[in-house]
């Protein structure tokens, strides 16, 4: 059991933070009632004081927790806490020094306060519905007339509720729909959007979800109403011009919804009430223009919402093309630098191999007895320009600017044409295993997959830090080629974030972090993919697959 385990059986929120002004535990109710909870400051700035306290500027006299955690006795605070969405909860704070550390308490009042804040004003209702009855002889109607009010300020209150806690114009259409459906005793309750096409049609119905798509249109008299762009009642044998009659008489309720004389729907309700519902006009006013409100902000958030995901897919393409444009530049840069080196090399090694080849028949005309060193020397030096000369060849392979098309290659062949490339990283101490499989020509860029097994080879021999084994593995099944090149160096830490732009291992200075993005990407080119198996001190294993057709 942990050292403050005991604290997980409060009923109440705790949280304990040391000296260092660190949170050290936070208790399973803590942890449930603040979910949003990040780190110490961040939270101490969604807490005020119910009461605010006397004006300082010492910024932790307007922080509870932190007047708490600097008090050098008990500290009690009646507190407000503001979640992620905005609601505030109540509770009550009591803290205490433990040692080095403060163990803070938090209530949960928020249930209390409403329940007193609503008996407040159940007990302001009833000493005025008093008064009136000392007042008035018609106590009966001012009671009704009292409570139906009540009743449209509660809805006006949940409809905006609902608008504060959902940015979805559907969801709060269809719960403006039920709360104005029981309010009125609605048997039928819809909302219908304009558009230039198609006039007014329903798009939501709570009842019928039949008639969404519905056509409907009003008389004259209806429609000059409706311009006017506020809630009305008439009586009528017809909810609109398409429409069945009724049997008998009905009741329609009409609220406009319009944002700058830009009308964007109607709720319709139909009740058999007999009652007179003038009264409820000016809540329904309020609602409109609430409802009216929601909508738009919703169509903005979307708006928004879209916006933020093309900018987010352009900048994905953008990053993506930077990459293309850095490795399309690397590899000319190196194209035209190794032509350059391959031409200056040349230049001299025919002279050398000239001058070699003379010697050889100078040498062939002496004594046997005398030629014999000369004639080693000059084996040597034979074999040293063919070794250059297979240098400069194997460099302009590598870099193959010409290649922009698909072309069959040897993949066992540029495998090996790599290797020799980078024989001074892996000469005299890591040892080079190939299991090579009978592969078919593939078609690719033999180029760029020289550059992804130089980037991976180059790589592995770094991660070995002495002596070592690279094991290269292909074959072809299913109609893929598959490269495997595995090390048994120290593993990589992150393997998840090997492949993104700008991460390196090798520190500053001396990796760039582009060689394995860009590699990902002329795998994917390829229309393969490229994984990664790694275990920390024990080595990595890369996995490329690239089908054939």
């Amino acid at each position: 059991m942990g050292k403050f385990d005991i604290f997980n059986k409060f009923n109440s929120a705790v949280i304990i933070i040391n000296s260092k002004k660190e949170v050290v535990f936070r208790n399973n109710l803590f942890k449930r009632t603040f979910p949003d909870f990040e780190n110490l400051q961040k939270f101490s700035h969604k807490l005020d004081y119910n009461v605010y306290p006397i004006e300082s500027n010492n910024v932790s006299v307007h922080s509870p927790v932190l007047q708490a955690y600097e008090s050098k006795e008990d500290f009690f605070s009646h507190i407000t806490y503001s979640d992620s969405d905005g609601k505030i909860y109540y509770f009550d704070m009591n803290s205490s020094k433990k040692g080095i550390h403060t163990i803070i308490v938090f209530t949960d009042v928020t249930a209390k306060i409403q329940c007193e804040a609503m008996q407040k004003n159940n007990l302001n209702l009833i000493q005025k519905v008093h008064s009136l009855e000392e007042d008035n002889k018609n106590i009966s109607k001012i009671k009704q007339q009292a409570q139906s009010q009540a009743m449209k300020l509660l809805l006006l209150n949940n409809i905006s509720n609902l608008i504060r806690s959902s940015i979805d114009t559907s969801k709060i259409i269809n719960s403006a729909l039920k709360e104005l459906s029981e309010l009125f005793a609605s048997f039928k309750a819809y909302y219908a959007v304009y558009s230039k096409d198609m006039g007014a049609y329903i798009i939501n119905n709570s009842l019928n979800k039949k008639e969404i798509g519905n056509k409907i249109s009003f008389d004259n008299e209806t429609e000059k109403g409706i311009s006017e762009s506020k809630a009305f009642i008439t009586s009528c044998m017809k909810e609109y011009t398409e429409a069945k009659p009724f049997n008998e008489l009905v009741q329609r309720i009409i609220l406009p919804l319009y944002h700058r004389n830009k009308r964007l729907g109607i709720i319709v309700l139909l009740t058999k009430q007999k009652t007179k519902l003038d009264d409820a006009l000016e809540v329904l006013d309020g609602v409109s223009s609430q409802l009216s409100n929601a909508i738009i902000q919703s169509e903005l958030y979307e708006k928004d919402a879209r916006m933020v995901k093309e900018l987010t897919k352009t900048l994905k393409e953008l990053r993506e093309t930077q990459l293309q444009l850095i490795n399309s530049e690397k590899m000319a840069s190196l194209g035209q630098l190794v032509a350059g080196v391959a031409h200056e090399i040349n230049t001299p090694l025919a002279s050398i191999k000239s001058n070699n080849e003379l010697y050889g028949k100078l040498i062939s005309k002496l004594p046997s007895g005398d030629s014999g060193l000369f004639k080693e020397i000059n084996a040597i030096d034979k074999e040293a320009i063919a070794r250059i000369n297979g240098l400069v060849v194997s460099l302009r392979k590598f870099v193959r600017l010409d290649e922009a098309e698909l072309q069959e290659a040897d993949i066992n062949k540029e495998l090996d044409l790599t290797l020799d490339l980078i024989r001074h990283e892996i000469k005299n101490r890591i040892q080079i295993i190939k299991n090579y499989d009978k592969i078919p020509p593939i078609k690719c860029y033999p180029n760029m997959l020289n550059q992804v097994f130089m980037n991976i080879l180059v790589n592995a021999s770094h991660a070995i830090k002495a002596d070592g084994i690279i094991t290269i593995d292909t074959t072809y099944k299913n109609n893929n080629l598959i490269v495997k090149i595995k090390d048994n160096g120290c593993g990589i830490k992150e393997p998840q974030k090997i492949f993104d732009a700008g991460y390196t291992t090798k520190g500053v200075g001396v990796g760039t972090g582009l060689g394995l993005a860009i590699s990902q990407k002329i795998i994917e080119k390829h229309n393969g993919k490229i994984e990664v198996n790694t275990k920390i001190n024990k080595g990595s294993e890369f996995i490329i697959t690239i089908p054939s057709e």
